[in-house]
């Protein structure tokens, strides 16, 4: 099976429509699948539910469809460093389900295994809980929470070989995992591939069955949400 596509356009053809739901690998601007993202918004698919743990920054990122008003709903757990996105969401243009980060993280998880609820002591007791079923084990509260499935899965990986075994670098392996698992669909952008036998089948962070489409997306522009220097040694600290 060809799994390589000449560019994000052609390996998102024919997977888009409006009202959909994605789950969307990256954690911030590490790891995200920009060519895709980029794809989607000239696309012009609208009414989107995208389950990510943010939504990037103001035109950065998943900032890029809320800039293009083509999202309806937000599934997040981080909800900050976005004015565009706290601007829609205080003037009700904007639908926000709040989830803590390691239970969407889980949720995204189990939806990829064919778990449809689990239950949760996080959130017991606060806004998170409410309209949610709580059952009681041994003394204890929990939550029931829903697995979630996607319609599409676009997540950003280092390496993949031709068969779309893939390695995520250091932080950016975030929310790709769980997500890719997610979706009906999985497109990954990825900086390099190579002949399928090239990759230490132990080094393998998630297996080609998961993926069904890839595009690079190299060269990339390094992008960083918050800078923070320090004056060099014996330094004045004068910029």
């Amino acid at each position: 099976m060809k799994k390589l596509y000449p560019d994000a356009a052609a390996a998102l053809e024919g997977l888009l429509f409006d009202g959909m739901t994605i789950c969307a690998g990256g954690f911030g601007l590490s790891g995200i699948p920009e060519r895709l993202i980029d794809a989607i918004q000239a696309s012009g698919v609208k009414d989107l539910t995208i389950a990510s743990n943010n939504a990037g920054i103001d035109n950065e990122g998943l900032g890029k469809l809320l800039r293009s008003r083509q999202v309806r709903k937000m599934i997040s757990s981080y909800v900050g460093e976005n004015k565009e996105f706290e601007r829609q969401y205080l003037s009700g243009e904007l639908e926000v389900e709040f989830c803590p980060q390691g239970t969407l993280a889980e949720r995204c998880r189990a939806g990829g295994a064919g778990i449809p609820g689990f239950y949760t002591k996080t959130g017991v007791g606060t806004l998170v809980a409410e309209g949610k079923e709580v059952k009681t084990f041994e003394g204890e509260e929990y939550i029931l929470e829903r697995g979630i499935r996607a319609d599409l899965s676009i997540i950003k990986g280092w390496k993949a070989d031709e068969a779309g075994n893939l390695i995520f670098r250091k932080t950016a392996r975030n929310f790709n995992q769980p997500m890719a698992t997610a979706g009906k669909v999985c497109v990954a952008e990825v900086e390099d591939v190579v002949p399928v036998g090239s990759l230490d089948p132990d080094q393998i962070h998630l297996p080609g069955i998961y993926v069904k489409r890839m595009v690079v997306g190299a060269p990339y522009d390094k992008k960083i949400e918050f800078r923070t220097v320090r004056p060099r040694a014996g330094s004045d600290g004068a910029a």
